[in-house]
């Protein structure tokens, strides 16, 4: 006899953690050709976070992670793996996400890390999904930590403006229920011929590295803006529509959405040939500019905490960035 119930993921505690430096439009201006005005225009960015020498991808993601765990109400032992989501991690190897399970004292959980760059998150979430739904395991943490500003040139104005620091982080629990709640579904894309629209072009294992590179900034963000840009709206818009036609539901149906804090043009142009109203779509890229993989689960921490998302609420979050990659998830709250 059918029950009905099956095996689903919920998101059972949110976190996040930024660094304590503040990189406000006011002081590029110090050192670059812009202005406050210019930026604010251009990308709806007013200021940004900045790590220090003792902060990194790890150390950031560790104290996101422990607001999910205390959120969630489970103890670090009880995780059976962490995700660490990031393109900016601490060393080449091992992994940050072994350094995170270290400092979180999570001792039974495996660790590792995944890149997919600004879409990180969203490809940690449909991962961890997997697993639970699988009945394998009944809590995943998933981190995503970036530390940017170690891989901007500051003399490129066209780049360094955009990017900022900072962790957020999920615990996803195993929940056997027969309705239609938690998390819905997950729709992930890449396009690797796309893959120089945004790109740290310096080689480790395609090259060796060397002085010349470091003088070419060849371990430095490179971006093609415009074509980004169309790129992103492009794929954001598909597959939200993707994810929303999946599940039978309507751009009507949606509560709020959490789109990936990359430029506020990008978010403006997404909503608006999605039909969504402004009052639907969370953004605090003002803040924060676009911490890549840390975007959407700081953003998506900030909400619940601001009483933004009701029970039974529909969550979209839709996200695009390097690879090029793009993804969307739908959550009941």
């Amino acid at each position: 006899m059918n029950t009905g119930i099956k095996i689903r993921a919920e998101i059972a505690g949110t976190g996040m953690f930024l660094p304590r430096k503040v990189l406000t439009n006011a002081d590029l201006e110090k050192t670059l050709d812009t202005s406050d005005e210019w930026i604010r225009t251009r990308t709806g960015i007013c200021e940004r976070r900045i790590a220090d020498e003792d902060e990194s991808s790890s150390t950031l993601a560790i104290q996101a992670g422990k607001m999910a765990l205390e959120s969630a109400k489970i103890l670090p032992n009880e995780l059976d793996l962490i995700i660490v989501c990031t393109s900016t991690p601490d060393i080449l190897f091992p992994a940050t996400a072994c350094f995170v399970q270290n400092g979180l004292d999570a001792i039974n959980a495996a660790a590792y890390d995944i890149s997919a760059v600004c879409s990180g998150f969203v490809f940690g979430l449909s991962i961890a999904e997997q697993y639970i739904k699988s009945g394998k395991y009944r809590y995943v943490l998933i981190v995503g930590s970036e530390t940017n500003s170690r891989i901007v040139d500051w003399s490129d104005r066209s780049t360094c403006i955009l990017f900022g620091d900072g962790a957020g982080a999920i615990v996803l629990k195993k929940n056997e229920i027969n309705e239609p709640r938690g998390l819905l579904s997950t729709h992930i894309h890449s396009d690797g011929s796309k893959s120089d629209l945004i790109i740290v072009p310096g080689g480790i294992g395609k090259k060796n590295i060397s002085h010349e590179a470091i003088d070419r900034k060849e371990y430095f963000i490179h971006m093609s803006g415009n074509s980004t840009f169309k790129a992103a709206v492009k794929r954001m818009v598909e597959v939200s529509k993707e994810a929303l036609d999946f599940n039978e539901l309507s751009v009507e149906d949606i509560g709020l959405v959490i789109p990936h804090q990359a430029n506020r043009r990008i978010i403006d142009a997404v909503t608006e040939k999605l039909g969504i109203p402004q009052e639907k779509i969370f953004i605090n890229i003002e803040k924060y500019g676009n911490t890549s993989s840390a975007s959407i689960p700081i953003a998506l921490h900030e909400a619940s905490q601001a009483s933004l998302i009701k029970p039974g609420s529909l969550i979209l979050l839709v996200v695009v960035g390097a690879g090029l990659t793009w993804g969307a998830a739908l959550i009941r709250w």
